[in-house]
């Protein structure tokens, strides 16, 4: 039963997987015999984390708002690593903002991250992953999408989006064999979350008050649904959204 959650002989590209839930998804892959590729921006943070994770795992800088270069950014990862087989779209931008004082630059530049840049690399990997009939692409979506929250109000509408980006490209090219499913973490366990509620006790026990197992999750609690949905385990699961929220 267990080698249905195996990924050996697979390649995946995991964005912003050099920290948090990226980089939780990153320590799931690799034991179960994946290479992974993780990008981000940030050239430091790559190399630290590829530190922690060993030699199979490999990093390209890479802005993903950088929509031209997404074609070869594939290319790349499959001329020098091998065929990309999953892709994880993780990396993205949260903005709290009392909705009246966004600007329109503001609320375009998190649509544009978290929306546009994971059609326009998931379109670039569709071109390679649907003639070879194989492959799995996980849109990482919020509780935010499920609910309302205040002061979120451009974060909330790009991650609903993607829920309707998850599902319209699993309805057009699930046949083709490629699955494309989405993850929607609560309250995750990061640096900035805990020293914000560090500062704020309150907010800490409203928090805990709406999840129901009472406790934050961890990044490697999202990396194993990542991964259930990856592997072969998952192979008629296609346009779900999973909630990972502790009940939320």
């Amino acid at each position: 039963m267990s080698k249905v959650f195996r990924l050996d002989g697979n390649v995946a590209l995991i964005t912003g997987g050099g920290s948090g839930i990226g980089l939780g998804i990153a320590r799931q892959f690799l034991p179960a015999g994946c290479r992974v590729v993780i990008t981000g921006r940030n050239i430091d943070k790559l190399h630290a984390a590829k530190e922690e994770l060993g030699e199979n795992c490999h990093v390209i800088q890479n802005d993903i708002t950088d929509k031209s270069k997404h074609p070869d950014l594939i290319s790349q990862i499959e001329n020098e690593i091998g065929k990309l087989d999953i892709l994880v779209n993780n990396a993205g931008m949260h903005q709290k903002i009392p909705s009246m004082d966004v600007t329109d630059e503001e609320y375009q530049t998190v649509i544009d991250i978290n929306l546009n840049s994971v059609f326009s690399i998931s379109r670039e990997a569709l071109k390679s992953m649907v003639p070879r009939g194989k492959g799995s692409i996980i849109n990482i979506s919020s509780m935010a999408a499920l609910y309302g929250l205040p002061m979120i109000a451009a974060y909330s509408s790009s991650k609903t989006a993607l829920l309707g980006l998850t599902r319209a490209l699993a309805a057009e090219y699930s046949s083709s064999g490629v699955r494309i499913n989405s993850i929607a973490p609560g309250f995750i366990e990061s640096e900035m979350l805990l020293n914000v509620m560090k500062k704020d006790p309150a907010r800490k026990e409203k928090v805990l008050e709406r999840t129901p197992m009472n406790r934050l999750g961890t990044p490697d609690e999202i990396g194993y649904a990542a991964l259930f949905l990856a592997s072969d385990a998952s192979q008629f699961v296609t346009g779900i959204c999973l909630p990972i929220d502790g009940g939320n």
